[in-house]
């Protein structure tokens, strides 16, 4: 079984787990809009909760965009729930109308029972700081400033918060600026944004990001597409652009980030599965979700596929079980 509305098309997404139960938090448009493309400026936080990451019941939406006049006022996307203190805190990606959708900035809501959320008064709460990130990129429809999709955890030995932020750089070829940003907090409201956590140079865009710890070695997922190679990456690695989920790897949860491999996790020239997370299953061992994007004939899917289990070899890399993989669209 998959996640897939009757109504509404479901993307990127993240998970939070409470006792027994996943949740999930995803972003949704209306069917009805007839263009995928246009469900990104139609974007809200729908919710669902699950055992066994396969069968999903539908709880009420958890995030939409704010009253005219907020920095939030066109669409929010995606993000991350953490927990501390017994409060839930989701962070979430805002853009507005009087921005053009162009400036993309990242706020909070609260939530005592992950159904019921209150957006933080003094949202947007991490922006991009111009001294490391690019404040508009000219060569994108709509003049893109890249600052969206926080994941923010908890670091073990100082105790504060980490955000990484999809981001790109101020320097260097434009079709390899894609990092991670970062950012850092105390008390999850007051942030002070940081120079990027990985190096630039690979891709146009590191998206939808999630740091998992696995072993003795930190995983850093992201998402791209098969367009955002950057040129020298094609000329480093000689591999065909593929679409679809990859990762770096480090023995701290701050880096410095290596790439273990080139090759992606989950990839192909579409991306028919994208913004892939890692998650520890009900059995206890870990497994991928991800959402469906491109099918075979070409069409816009928009659901969330079931989860495929995850090996580690002695060297550390990842990889999706062959069994689960013949299941990919």
């Amino acid at each position: 079984m998959t996640l897939r509305l009757p109504d509404k098309w479901v993307w990127d997404f993240w998970l939070v787990r409470d006792g027994r139960d996943y949740h999930a938090f995803y972003l949704q448009a209306p069917r009805s809009l007839g263009d995928p493309e246009l469900r990104h400026l139609n974007a809200s936080v729908g919710h669902a909760a699950s055992k066994d990451l396969r069968h999903w019941r539908v709880l009420p939406d958890a995030l939409s965009a704010g009253p005219a006049g907020a920095w939030d006022d066109r669409a929010v996307w995606t993000g991350c729930v953490v927990r501390e203190r017994g409060r839930w805190h989701m962070f979430y990606t805002g853009v507005s109308v009087e921005g053009d959708a162009v400036v993309q900035r990242a706020g909070a809501a609260t939530s005592e029972d992950l159904i019921r959320w209150r957006k933080h008064p003094k949202n947007p709460l991490i922006e991009a700081d111009p001294r490391y990130y690019e404040q508009r990129d000219e060569g994108a429809v709509g003049y893109e400033r890249m600052w969206r999709d926080p994941w923010v955890f908890k670091h073990r030995q100082t105790g504060d918060y980490h955000a990484l932020i999809t981001a790109r750089t101020i320097e260097g070829p434009s079709d390899g600026r894609g990092v991670i940003g970062h950012a850092r907090s105390s008390d999850l409201v007051r942030w002070e944004t940081l120079p990027p956590l990985t190096e630039p140079g690979h891709f146009y865009a590191l998206e939808v990001p999630q740091l998992v710890e696995l072993g003795e070695r930190y995983y850093l997922l992201f998402s791209t597409w098969a367009g955002a190679h950057s040129a020298a990456r094609r000329k480093e690695t000689r591999l065909e652009p593929v679409g679809g989920t990859h990762y770096l790897v480090a023995d701290a949860p701050l880096g410095p980030f290596r790439f273990s491999t080139h090759d992606f996790l989950i990839g192909d020239p579409v991306g028919s599965l994208y913004s892939g997370k890692l998650v520890e299953g009900p059995d206890g061992r870990p497994y991928f979700l991800a959402w469906r994007n491109i099918a075979p004939d070409g069409t816009f899917v928009g659901e969330l596929a079931d989860p495929f289990q995850v090996a580690v070899d002695g060297e550390g890399n990842l990889s999706v079980g062959r069994a689960q993989a013949h299941h990919l669209p």
